[in-house]
């Protein structure tokens, strides 16, 4: 593969990235080079577990690695057509192989600051497995255990960190909000993706992978 590319522009991946299920383009948002990505409409009009609902849905980077560290600015805002359910789903994808991944993303639209009730104030970050461990079959076998509470907003810029180091770490905004010391996959080179699902207009900037 190569030495690995620590830090990547927008530029860079649009050039070199690969979208599945998603449309991207190369943009700026308040003076910051970024990286626009949405579900195709193809996706939007379809069918809540076949096309959207922590499905492969990303911007694929170029390389195929086992990353420790990945982290991005990320940025969500709600599309016109959001269906009433849509959080602003936005994060990042990593272990990508033909049949499976892992993924955590951000629901802005659940963050504590909107002080939204219960459960919903509970399910601001999200850490999930493809395709068995989907968020609602993780609520279903251990109800809280993959899911926490963040204090994020929508169209605001938020770091999300995600170590892999041992297990999983996600910090936002340089706190943690959720640690687990396993994971939902083997461990194993594949590639990482820039994720969004329905209703989500996502921007990311600073995207690095080591």
């Amino acid at each position: 593969m190569g030495a690995v590319k620590d830090h990547m522009s927008p530029g860079d991946l649009f050039a070199r990235g690969v979208t599945c299920g998603v449309d991207a383009s190369s943009t700026s948002l308040d003076g910051r080079d970024c990286l626009r990505v949405a579900l195709d409409p193809a996706r939007r009009k379809g069918e809540l577990g076949r096309d959207f609902g922590d499905e492969p849905t990303f911007l694929l980077l170029p390389e195929t690695r086992d990353p420790v560290v990945i982290e991005a600015q990320i940025r969500a805002r709600l599309l016109p057509d959001a269906p009433d359910y849509a959080r602003g789903f936005i994060g990042l994808a990593w272990n990508v192989q033909p049949d499976r991944f892992e993924a955590a993303y951000l629901r802005p639209a659940n963050g504590t600051s909107y002080a939204p009730l219960p459960p919903r104030n509970q399910r601001g970050v999200q850490y999930f497995a493809y395709p068995d461990a989907k968020f609602d079959r993780l609520r279903e076998t251990a109800p809280g255990r993959y899911e926490a509470a963040a204090d994020i907003r929508l169209d605001r810029w938020h770091h999300f960190r995600v170590s892999l180091a041992a297990g999983v770490e996600i910090e936002v905004d340089g706190t943690p909000v959720l640690t687990l010391d396993h994971r939902l996959l083997p461990s194993g080179p594949g590639q990482v993706g820039l994720w969004v699902d329905i209703g989500t207009e996502g921007f990311f900037s600073g995207v690095t992978v080591r």
